[in-house]
């Protein structure tokens, strides 16, 4: 069983020989455990790790730095916090904070997928055949909150309604074309793609089971529906406790969820797997803020085997961190998470 066969067999809920598993990290954590191999490689690490996913993306239009913030192609704006091993992102209130009327939203400059390069796509598709291949950073809710400032999104889904149903509509429609145009322009070869937007904090709900069905269950259908017409798989992150969501993400049609961020009862490995067994597969789970933060390796090998042996060969699960690995995450730790994941064949 080659990785990509691992992936999509956990993906349809069959038998795996071991459980897949992903890798993914924030430029600093990346930074550091470039310098702990001593290579700057990618690929390297990922070969060394063995891992089963490579993500891939289209050439974005360059940030603008405008000397007291940097703002994206969305209008998106930030700082970036030095650290020891790189810059580290930190969110500001975007373009639209300030807007004042629904016109102000329809003149803004919008970005177009043309916007994107996909030219190189199809060969780094091509040096990873043997793999699943993700693509993209969809965002139909968090971004929209991040380019008005989390305040004024909130505020105006009682206050502004029409604002929040444009700006659905704008990045609906935008990343459904962005993943038409990545797909093609791949040669048909991207296995998943990803849909990200935090509906769930450390302790709770950000938003209601009402305001989700009313302001973003319509559009991330249309956008799953989009992935399904192309014969890919839809992934969502959100972080936090979100468990009430899980029953409306599949009835939508979500096929991956990610991160399942262990931070209470409903979203342990055992809750999950008793719920909702056969009927999504989840992707992540391991502790990124305690056990792989602080622990040692041979706690962080012992949390790993918990997750395997809960979710078993039998498709279902992917491997992953809680979150991107983060800066505070000893490389000693990162190599034993993939130590022992990569050790899980099936007897």
């Amino acid at each position: 069983m080659n990785h990509r066969e691992r992936v999509l067999n956990a993906i349809q809920q069959k038998e795996v020989d071991r459980v897949p598993y992903d890798f993914w990290a924030e430029e600093p954590a990346l930074e550091r455990l470039f310098s702990f191999y001593g290579t700057r490689d990618l690929d390297f690490i990922l070969e060394k790790f063995n891992v089963d996913i490579r993500h891939v993306e289209a050439i974005m239009p360059t940030e603008k730095n405008n000397g007291k913030y940097i703002q994206n192609f969305w209008g998106e704006r930030y700082i970036y916090q030095k650290t020891k091993w790189g810059k580290m992102r930190e969110d500001i209130p975007g373009a639209l904070s300030n807007a004042k009327k629904l016109s102000d939203l329809e003149n803004f400059d919008w970005p177009d997928p043309d916007d994107f390069d996909y030219s190189k796509l199809k060969s780094t598709c091509s040096k990873y055949d043997d793999y699943a291949i993700m693509y993209g950073f969809a965002d139909i809710w968090q971004r929209p909150c991040l380019i008005r400032g989390m305040e004024n999104a909130l505020m105006d889904l009682y206050v502004n309604p029409e604002w929040v149903h444009f700006l659905g509509r704008k990045f609906t429609d935008f990343y459904i074309q962005d993943y038409r145009n990545a797909f093609h322009e791949s040669g048909g070869r991207i296995d998943i793609f990803l849909i990200i937007s935090d509906l769930g904090s450390q302790n709770g709900l950000l938003i209601s089971l009402e305001i989700f069905d009313q302001f973003i269950a319509p559009y991330l259908k249309e956008l799953v529906d989009s992935i399904h017409e192309l014969g890919a798989y839809a992934m969502y992150h959100s972080c936090g406790s979100i468990f009430p969501f899980i029953e409306r993400l599949i009835d939508i049609g979500i096929d991956i969820l990610d991160p399942i961020q262990p931070v209470n009862s409903d979203m342990s490995p055992e809750n999950l797997k008793e719920k909702f067994s056969q009927r999504i597969t989840f992707h992540g789970g391991i502790d990124v803020q305690t056990l792989l933060a602080h622990g040692t390796p041979e706690e962080v090998k012992k949390g790993i085997e918990h997750y395997l042996n809960v979710f078993g060969n039998n498709g279902g699960y992917i491997c992953s961190p809680s979150h991107l690995f983060q800066l505070d995450i000893p490389p000693e730790n990162i190599e034993a998470f993939y130590e022992t994941v990569g050790a899980s064949i099936s007897k």
